[in-house]
């Protein structure tokens, strides 16, 4: 779910102003994963950009008490979402942590990343959503620790029915500024891709891991 569609639009149409997504359906990206795919996303390349990362700290700032209500705590997904995840506690005037995928192997042998206090009503930041595997994880790791979970807000999701059961499953509400469909809009207003990439595109998101094996 988008928290409404002039931001998906506006969001998507500086994403690929700025490059962070490409678009490539002819020769397509190999995720880490092994999908194979016409697009690949990089939000982490908005933090170099200080206008655009204000539009998305003040988009999320303003989009998440609108909708979830004041959380207590921010905490950003690592790697990617611990910058604007920090923006948005900034804007916010909240404390923040963020949470490794796994915990250290040294020191305190930490996950979560700051200080949580059990208890604490969390708002969880993410800067893209594919599965929503490694999101929920994070998910785990901060219920573990006492956190509430009042939901998750992403920059961008593909929108991957995938991830759309495993949210719901877990019983957490994903937001997000944009997803798939408006990047797609914003494609073919801005004449980025032609008809026939428009097409391989939506045939991609149908069934992206065995699109062109």
């Amino acid at each position: 779910m988008i928290f409404n569609k002039e931001t998906a639009q506006k969001t998507a149409e500086l994403l690929l102003q700025i490059n962070a997504i490409k678009l490539n359906p002819k020769n397509p990206f190999t995720w880490a994963s092994g999908w194979k795919s016409p697009i690949y996303c990089d939000n982490r390349i908005t933090l170099s950009f200080p206008e655009i990362r204000k539009f998305l700290q003040q988009e999320f700032a303003d989009n998440i008490i609108a909708k979830y209500g004041k959380p207590e705590v921010i905490a950003g997904v690592a790697t990617g979402a611990i910058g604007i995840g920090l923006l948005v506690a900034e804007a916010l005037d909240l404390p923040f942590v963020y949470v490794r995928p796994e915990p250290k192997k040294h020191g305190r042998q930490n996950q979560i990343e700051g200080q949580l206090e059990a208890g604490k009503k969390v708002l969880v930041i993410e800067d893209l959503i594919s599965t929503g595997k490694s999101s929920l994880q994070a998910v785990e790791a901060l219920k573990e620790n006492g956190a509430i979970i009042m939901g998750m807000a992403a920059i961008f999701t593909y929108e991957f029915q995938i991830s759309v059961d495993n949210f719901k499953e877990a019983g957490i509400e994903l937001t997000t500024l944009s997803n798939y469909s408006s990047l797609l809009d914003a494609a073919v207003k801005q004449n980025y891709i032609s008809d026939n990439d428009l097409e391989t595109l939506q045939e991609w998101r149908k069934n992206p891991s065995e699109w062109n094996q």
